[in-house]
């Protein structure tokens, strides 16, 4: 391949720090390193600094924290999409835009090729090179860990060492992560055995549900038409909401999750999730609904939020579908005004109050007490009519005990 200068999507990890020299001594190329801040909050200035001493030729750090949350998270969020019923996403999410960032500096800055660390194992290869394909089709992608001769991660950290680049990993803790405002995510080392124990000190933002308080704490979430707006009856901006739940969900230990999960190149992987405040919003949106949503519809959602999680988990985020099921979401959510009650205590969360402006519940119906609404006997012919299948096919088959 015939590459002059090739824009990195570029972290400062391990893979990406060694991936600058790679790429310079086997294609003979300029380099631009394109640092995409999605809530992990690091040191701008000094991600800019390693991406330049390690061999690029120009390095870009962007903060696109608020369009993230506004414009990927709270959608996943209206259409309550989890994917294979406990992973909330937290990676999966942040690759669109993270590569659509890669591209728009790519193209400005003229480079004729685009990059990314992403192993061949894993899903976020695929999840990069879909938005590439989307925006950049006519570039080529290098992938180096489908190509070059480091095999493991081992590897990867004595090429960095011979080249004097510092790693933020060893071979003692040699896992894998990847963090943004959403969640943090932990892979590889110890926790490629399903059977080994997460280690107590690899958690970032929850606490060890045992040494949580003592005392439950109750949060109440306000939404507007399924977008979340508030906490505690205090408006708060996208950016400042999520980060308010994870300090309040994380002091609980609320919000992990270890799962061995079906990924996309049809092998099985071992994840361990956190994700505090995520864990709130998800449940209390969910709940929302219950309130809100006729039968039919909210069972339909279900299907539509397993299906949107998938296409989310592919890096299928620039599909047509998508889009097609954002519009049912939307219309979905146009009644999904209110606020749920969450009790947090040791590591998990329980609803214990829900509210809507234009609730379908109805006490004076639900009510076991006496009322003037709803006539018992109507019932005794439904019950007629709604078991005659049963009836006839009992009579059919002989059924006697």
């Amino acid at each position: 391949m015939n590459v002059k200068k090739v824009a990195l999507a570029y972290s400062g990890g391990l893979d990406t720090s060694i991936i600058i020299p790679w790429l310079k001594e086997t294609y003979h190329c300029e380099v631009v390193a394109v640092a995409v801040d999605v809530g992990q909050k690091d040191d701008g200035e000094a991600v800019i600094a390693k991406a330049l001493k390690s061999g690029a030729v120009e390095a870009y750090y962007l903060d696109v924290t608020d369009d993230f949350v506004k414009d990927y998270v709270f959608p996943m969020i209206k259409a309550n999409a989890v994917y294979e019923g406990k992973y909330l996403l937290g990676t999966s999410i942040a690759r669109p835009i993270i590569a659509k960032k890669v591209v728009e500096v790519a193209k400005k800055t003229g480079c004729d090729a685009l990059a990314h660390g992403c192993t061949g194992k894993g899903n976020d290869q695929v999840r990069f090179e879909l938005t590439f394909q989307a925006f950049a089709p006519e570039m080529p992608v290098i992938a180096p860990w489908r190509i070059w001769e480091i095999k493991s991660r081992d590897q990867a950290i004595d090429y960095a060492a011979k080249r004097g680049i510092p790693v933020p990993v060893t071979k003692e803790k040699n896992y894998s992560m990847d963090r943004n405002l959403w969640h943090i995510s932990y892979e590889g080392g110890i926790l490629e055995d399903p059977a080994n124990e997460p280690a107590a000190d690899m958690f970032l933002t929850t606490i060890d549900p045992l040494k949580a308080p003592d005392v439950p704490e109750y949060v109440t979430i306000h939404f507007e038409k399924g977008i979340p707006t508030a906490v505690n009856n205090e408006k708060l901006a996208p950016v400042a909401l999520l980060e308010k739940l994870n300090q309040v969900a994380g002091k609980h230990g609320v919000g992990r999750v270890d799962i061995v999960e079906n990924r996309l190149v049809g092998m099985k992987s071992r994840g361990v999730y956190e994700t505090p405040g995520g864990t709130l919003l998800m449940e209390a949106h969910k709940e929302l609904e219950y309130l809100v949503l006729d039968k039919e519809t909210f069972r339909f959602k279900e299907q539509v939020a397993a299906k949107y999680a998938e296409l989310v988990y592919y890096g299928l985020w620039w599909s047509p579908l998508r889009t097609a099921l954002d519009a049912f979401v939307d219309a979905t959510s146009v009644n999904s005004t209110g606020w749920v009650k969450l009790k947090l205590y040791k590591g998990s969360t329980t609803v214990v109050g829900r509210y809507a402006e234009k609730s379908l519940y109805s006490e004076e119906l639900a009510t076991f007490g006496e009322d003037a609404v709803y006539s018992q006997k109507d019932s005794e012919g439904f019950i007629k009519l709604f078991g005659l299948q049963t009836k006839i096919a009992a009579k059919i088959e002989g059924l006697n005990l």
